[in-house]
Parts: structure tokens; sequence; C-alpha cells
């Protein structure tokens, strides 16, 4: 009776560990979108310091990816068993957030054309600093950096929840905490690499083989082309993952997106790349719109508030 019970234990542990594993891949191919967009993002946002300190910036960034994951898979879980209607507008607050800091970073750098920093060159941004001064400015790009992962890591976990929202709490606890932790460690794992492909390069440069001469040659060549792109990349995908959880929490939107994508199909020879296209398009002009309108909220509140401050004080 005993072994019969174990064997009874074994099989429904057996099904269930079946089951988190289907609906973990299920989830995986429904972020992988989201990861990509991570991925561009943290590699531009940890770019801009040195090159001694670029792997120690990174590993702060993924501690502060594990924190936010470790406070919003619970508060996910609450959320969704106590207050589920609070998921959208939530995710739509951290959209209009993305928003406001790719435009931002937008008006920062056209309206500001003479700001000391300069993401792309991370040696003209640190020289002239004091330690404490680079200390701070290295401070400044992680809190930047965990923000930002923060919203994205809410629409992973997000998603994820939808996927496992059937089943039971013990299946969306296994899932959600497995989608976590191999989300951030293959994003930052990612990173890391990213950042250090110049190093591999002058390390395949120094070799004999005319082989590995020629890739360290292409690796060093092209490594700030890479991070060039990459910082164009991420700041587009924070119109495009902002927009695109806006435009969703926007029934009339959302459905508006989608019959002009439709409607794109009957062009001839671009149609179907029309179609494929224009959501994805279309979400991230309403994020530069979306962005404008909140940056310009927060200048306006920003100038009324130190003046009703100053009143007061008077």
């Amino acid at each position: 009776m005993a072994g019969s019970s174990l064997l009874a234990l074994l099989d429904d542990i057996a099904a269930v560990l079946d089951d988190v594993a289907l609906m973990t891949k299920v989830a995986a191919k429904k972020t992988s979108g989201v990861l990509g967009d991570d991925l561009a993002l943290n590699a531009q946002q940890v770019s801009g310091v040195r090159a001694d300190r670029e792997l120690p910036v990174v590993w702060a960034v993924a501690k502060g990816s594990f924190i936010n994951k470790l406070i919003l898979v619970p508060l996910a879980l609450a959320i969704s068993a106590f207050i589920p209607w609070a998921v959208t507008p939530l995710l739509m607050l951290g959209g209009a957030f993305l928003c406001y800091e790719g435009f931002e970073k937008l008006a920062h750098k056209y309206l500001h054309p003479k700001a000391p920093h300069n993401d792309n060159d991370p040696q003209a941004n640190t020289p002239a600093l004091s330690q404490e001064e680079i200390a701070a400015y290295e401070k400044q790009k992680v809190k930047g950096a965990i923000r930002t992962d923060f919203i994205l890591s809410a629409e992973i976990i997000a998603i994820t929840l939808g996927t496992v929202a059937h089943t039971g709490f013990l299946q969306q606890v296994l899932v959600m905490s497995g989608i976590a932790i191999t989300m951030t460690i293959g994003v930052y794992g990612l990173v890391a690499g990213i950042v250090r492909l110049d190093d591999v390069g002058f390390y395949l440069r120094d070799k004999k083989a005319r082989l590995a001469k020629a890739v360290g040659n292409g690796l060093v060549n092209t490594t700030p082309y890479l991070m060039r792109t990459l910082s164009v990349v991420g700041t587009a995908a924070m119109f495009m993952v902002g927009g695109g959880i806006l435009t969703h929490g926007l029934a009339p939107i959302s459905q508006l997106i989608t019959n002009w994508s439709a409607a794109t199909a009957s062009v001839p020879a671009i149609g179907s790349l029309l179609q494929a296209l224009s959501p994805t398009l279309l979400n991230m002009l309403f994020g530069v719109i979306a962005g404008t309108m909140v940056l310009l909220g927060v200048s306006v509140i920003s100038k009324v508030i130190p003046k009703k401050s100053a009143n007061k004080s008077n």
C-alpha cells in the first residue's frame, strides 16, 4: 500500500512537471519578442561606462533585475488573485513611462546637443571626471537600467501569467519563477557578452592564425557600430513596447490598428509585408505621441510645482 501510494505521488509530480515544462515553453515563445527588446534596451542602457567597469555595471543591473522579479512574481500572483482588473492599468502606466523615457532621450539628444555625456563614446564620458563623479554616473546608469528592466519584466510576468491563468497556484508559481530566472540569466549573459566583444576581438587579433586575426579585426571594427545600432534599437524598442502596451489597453485604438493592418494586405506586391509591419510601426508611432504628451505634462508640472513651493515659502 505504501509503495503504491509513493508511485502515485511520483506520477502526480511527474505530471505536474510535464505541465510546467509545456507551459514554460509556451510562455517563453510568447515573451520572446519582449526578450529581444529587453536585450537591446539593456545593452544600450549599460553602454557609456568605462571599459573596465562594464561587467560590474552589468552585474549590478542583473542583481537589480533579480530583485525586480522577486517583487513582481508575488505581486502578479496577488493582483491576479484579488484585483485582476488592475493588471492592465498598471501595465499601461509602465508603458507610458517607457514612452516618456524614450522621448526624453530623444529630446535630450536633439534639444541639448552639447550635453556632456555621449552614450556612443564611453571614453568621452569619463576622462575629465573625478572618481566620485564616475561612481555617480555609473549609479545613475544602473538606476535607469533597473527602472527600464522593471517595466519590461512586468510585461514578461504579465504575459506569463496570462498563459498560466487557468492552472493551479503551484503551476503558476513554478512557471513564472522559471521564466523569471531563465530570462534574467539569458538577457544579462548576452548583454555581458555584447559589451565585451571588443576584448574578444583584441584577444583574437594578437593570435598568429590569419583567420583569428581577421575575426579579431572584424570584431574590433564592428563593435562600435553594433553599440550604436543597439542604442538606436533600444530607443525604438521603448516606443514599440510602450506603445504596444498602451494600444492593447485601449480597445478602440487596438481595433483601429487591426483594421488598418488588414486594409494594407490589398496593396499590390508588398501587401503582406505592410500587413506584418503595420502593427509594429503604428505602435511605435503611438508610443512617440504618448511619450511627447507625457514629457510635456511632466515639464508643465515641474514648472508649476516649484512656483507653488516658492509662493508658500514666501
